[in-house]
């Protein structure tokens, strides 16, 4: 009975495994809020690290954050490194490209799993607002392929995403 039931287990694990390799190679995860504000002021927020504190939903997880700031202290070339408790984990963003209609990062998470993916953040003025375009992508290891199988992206990190966005659009529309 107990080989049975060993050689089932064996089975749904391998039957799972194999679904996972079916799974996208890449993945995208985008939210989408309009603010009243100018983009130069939006992309201001973004464009800084030091001010990412009054929008980021990760910033206040931990208490104990640690974080590191080195390059210019906004703009191509600032660098963001952090390393906290277990739900915020270590890693890296940089800035690649900023303007007031795109800033562009490269996010790199070390823990709790590696991984290297992209921040883009498109501003586009309408009236007199800011329509905010955020959009994480990167390839999909096979952790996350195996992740995939039980939950997408999109729902581990889209509330995160859209509760950030709503963060921005408070500071960002403050006089």
């Amino acid at each position: 009975m107990f080989a049975k039931i060993l050689i089932g287990v064996v089975l749904l694990i391998a039957a799972i495994l194999l679904y996972a390799t079916t799974k996208p190679d890449n993945f995208s995860v985008k939210r989408v809020i309009t603010i009243k504000s100018s983009p130069e002021k939006v992309a201001a927020l973004i464009n800084d690290f030091h001010r990412w504190g009054t929008w980021s939903p990760w910033e206040k997880i931990d208490p104990e954050l640690k974080r590191t700031f080195t390059g210019p202290a906004a703009g191509v070339g600032s660098i963001y490194e952090w390393e906290g408790n277990s739900k915020v984990g270590a890693g890296r963003m940089e800035v690649l490209q900023s303007s007031p209609a795109q800033v562009t990062i490269k996010l790199d998470f070390i823990k709790p799993f590696e991984g290297h993916n992209t921040a883009q953040f498109d501003l586009t003025s309408q009236d007199q607002s800011t329509v905010v375009t955020w959009t994480m992508f990167g390839p999909s290891t096979f952790i996350t392929k195996v992740m995939q199988v039980f939950t997408s992206m999109d729902s581990l990190i889209g509330k995160d995403f859209e509760a950030g966005l709503a963060n921005m659009k408070a500071a960002a529309e403050v006089q």
